[in-house]
Formats: C-alpha cells, sequence, structure tokens
C-alpha cells in the first residue's frame, strides 16, 4: 500500500539478506524489525550469553533466558513472529579466519558490536568483500549512526583512522547506557538497511548522524572518503585479539568531559589552559582550534612522555581529536603519569564543527 515501496520493495526484502553482528542493544531491536519487515535470509553472530543486566536495553530477550546463548536464543524468538524468515545463528565470537567466509552469504552487514577489535573486523571484511555495513555506536546518553563502504563512500577507518587504546571507552556493563538509547539507534540501523535493500530514500553514506538523548537533538556531519581506507584487499597486519594497540595507562582518574560551549567560557577565564590535539598532522593541517599543542597519540606510546606536556602536573588541560575517542585514550595515559586536571572534549571536532564554534579562542585577561 505504500507508496513508492509496494509489492516490488516487499520482494526485495524477502530477497534479500543481512548479518546482524552482536544481538545486544543495538542488534535486538535491528532483528526485531528486520524481521517483522521480512527480509528473507538473517545471520546472527554472537558468541555472548544472555545476562540479567542486559534486560533493560535488549528488548528481544525474557528472564527465563539469562544463561543461554544469545545467537540461538534470539533467532529462535524471532521464528515465532515470522515463520517466513529462514535465520542463521552463529554462538560464536567473530574472528577473521571466517570473516570473510561468513559475509560472503549476506549482501548487507549491520554492526550492533560493542568494542573496537569487531568494528575495525567487520569494516575491513566488508571493505574487501564490498559490502555496504550499517554502523550505530552508542556511549551513556549519546548515540552514532552512518552507513560505511557504499557505492565509494567512506569507511569506518574514514571516521577513525587509528584503533584506540583496548580500553578507550568502557562497555556498557561498565559504563551504563539509557535503555531506549540503543533502541532509536537500532531501530534506525534497520531503516537503513531496509533503504538499502529497496532503493527508498538517501542512505546514510558520507554522513554521520549524532544523537544526544538528553536533549534530545540530532546533529549530521559530513564525512569524505579517504582513498587508501577504500582500497583493501586483505587484512592489515593485526591478529583479531590486538588489532587495538593498550596503552600503558593503570591507575586512571575519572575524566570529565567538556562540551564545547565550556571550553569557550573555560578559556576566556583561564589564559593558561593547555589545549592538545591527538590527531594526525593532517588532520590538524585541515582545521584545528587555535592556540593548542600537537601531540599526536602515537607520540603517548614511546618510553618517555612528550618533550612538550606541561611541567606541572595540576594544570588544567583540556585534549581533543576528531570525535572524542583518541583524546579519552590520552587523557588516560595522563592521568597514569599523575596530572590531575584532565578534561577531553566531548565529541571532537565533528561536535565542534556543528555546533559551528570558532577556530581561533580568545584568551582571558
Amino acid at each position: 500500500m505504500l507508496s513508492g515501496f509496494g509489492i516490488e520493495g516487499q520482494l526485495k526484502l524477502k530477497a534479500a539478506s543481512v548479518l546482524l553482528v552482536g544481538v545486544g542493544g543495538l542488534g535486538c531491536p535491528a532483528l526485531q524489525y528486520l524481521t517483522a519487515a521480512g527480509v528473507g535470509k538473517i545471520g546472527i553472530i554472537d558468541d555472548d550469553l544472555v545476562d540479567a543486566s542486559n534486560l533493560q536495553r535488549q528488548v528481544v530477550f525474557k528472564p527465563e533466558d539469562v544463561g543461554s546463548p544469545k545467537a540461538t536464543t534470539a533467532a529462535n524468538r524471532m521464528v515465532q513472529y515470522n515463520p517466513n524468515v529462514s535465520f542463521q545463528p552463529y554462538p560464536k565470537r567473530l574472528e577473521q579466519e571466517k570473516a570473510l567466509e561468513i559475509f560472503s552469504l549476506y549482501d548487507i552487514i549491520l554492526d550492533g558490536s560493542d568494542n573496537f577489535d569487531t568494528r575495525y573486523l567487520v569494516n575491513d571484511a566488508c571493505v574487501i568483500l564490498n559490502k555496504p555495513l550499517v554502523f550505530g555506536a552508542i556511549y551513556k546518553f549519546s548515540g552514532q549512526l552512518s552507513v560505511f563502504n557504499f557505492e565509494n563512500g567512506p569507511t569506518y577507518r574514514c571516521l577513525f583512522p587509528e584503533p584506540p587504546g583496548a580500553d578507550a571507552l568502557p562497555s556498557c556493563a561498565d559504563a551504563g547506557v539509557l535503555g531506549v538509547l540503543p533502541g532509536v539507534i537500532g531501530t534506525l540501523q534497520a531503516l537503513e538497511a531496509i533503504k538499502l535493500i529497496t532503493g527508498i530514500g538517501e542512505v546514510m553514506s558520507g554522513r554521520v548522524l549524532l544523537f544526544d538523548a538528553l536533549g534530545q537533538k540530532f546533529n549530521e556531519l559530513k564525512l569524505s572518503p579517504v582513498p587508501e581506507n577504500q582500497e583493501l584487499t586483505e587484512f592489515p597486519g593485526y591478529t583479531f585479539d590486538s588489532c587495538c594497540k593498550k596503552l600503558p595507562y593503570s591507575n586512571p582518574l575519572e575524566i570529565n568531559e567538556i562540551e564545547s560551549a565550556d571550553l569557550v567560557k573555560m578559556m576566556k577565564g583561564n589564559p593558561h589552559l593547555v589545549i592538545i590535539d591527538v590527531r594526525e598532522t593532517w588532520e590538524r593541517e585541515l582545521e584545528c582550534i587555535h592556540p593548542s599543542l600537537h601531540i599526536p597519540l602515537g607520540s603517548f606510546y614511546d618510553d618517555s612522555p612528550p618533550r612538550t606536556l606541561p611541567r606541572s602536573l595540576d594544570k588544567e588541560i583540556v585534549i581533543y581529536c576528531k570525535a572524542g575517542i583518541r583524546s579519552h585514550d590520552a587523557c588516560k595515559v595522563l592521568s597514569d603519569l599523575g596530572y590531575t586536571k584532565l578534561y577531553n572534549l566531548s565529541g571532537g571536532m565533528m561536535r565542534w564543527r556543528s555546533e559551528n564554534m570558532p577556530l581561533a579562542l580568545p584568551r582571558g585577561e
């Protein structure tokens, strides 16, 4: 009945296949709507077991499912909702050796994973096989959405060029997440998958959607492709368990997140505030906040701390990167070195641009 969709669109859904990497907070709502929409084949890969703490956001599962494998439990439950869909559970951890074999069986990959190891592995497999990737991520009260590797569009590595440290961001189990948030992002992922299959609407390629649950705000950022990230023909030289480098911190303190507008105010009130840009040189050459020091994140791996760091350990320091991930990692390293007044610029330069903040910050008196 839907104009522009009709029987033709429904038949396309029936003939399509989607692989869900992870059936957690994001994967559950995506799975429900793709099942209800009538996608012909749905694969579910997840090696985790249902835990009681999952139930506030992973709404496919029930209390009696605690302790059961997520992949098979979710598949068995969804058959009850739509027996016309073929489900293939993979109750195992996604590994590099099997990724290409599994991914080749599906038209679209939907990433609902919660760790950087898997995200980079999923991205690289999609680039190698030229599969579109529907990406979603959540953290506390915020979410991200995009479609990567679609018609020569950007890849995940165009958004995050380098894997951050293994502990760059805590998981939902450690940091908590508002239960409704993954429902919002996961449902939007299902929508993007349906658009890819049927050809309706404008796919979220070259754009990153940022959702602020507390402010009920959506921001959209443009993302340009980096050609070298589109040319992968084999996996880079990493092993699955170590593709994200672990930084040498051991006793991190609570990292303070600072919003863009608050940084502008802080700069006016504290002329001695230190701002550090931890992005790569090519990123900084495009645009940066002035004044700021440039210490790429890779420098934090050196045996000795970068010489340009402030000598005083109680100096107020704000660190920023592209999206707030690498800078969060750098904050933890500095915390381990003894620095006590650290701030991570929330959302990094992406949010800074979206909020039309000035590149040149005023100095206080």
